[in-house]
């Protein structure tokens, strides 16, 4: 979980993955994809998710594109009621 507030790269990441605008592709380095685009900056979305922050919201295999998803705690970090 992360302990530092996300940046507004981070939360317009978050945004995007909220709005169901965002997928994740396999791996221990998931990339994300806004759009149908690839996410110029990777190292931010890996970091959302090894912070816990983001999630696919199914199992992916290799190759696989899934939608991503927001954790409790990415909700959280975007002030979003993660009960909703």
């Amino acid at each position: 979980m992360t302990t530092t507030p996300p940046n507004g790269r981070a939360l317009a990441l978050l945004r995007a993955i909220a709005a169901g605008r965002a997928e994740l592709g396999a791996g221990s380095e998931p990339d994300l994809r806004v759009d149908g685009l690839l996410c110029s900056d990777q190292a931010t979305a890996h970091g959302l998710t090894h912070a816990g922050l983001v999630r696919p919201a199914r199992p992916v295999g290799p190759g696989e594109w899934v939608p991503a998803e927001l954790t409790p705690a990415g909700a959280q970090a975007l002030g979003l009621d993660s009960a909703a």
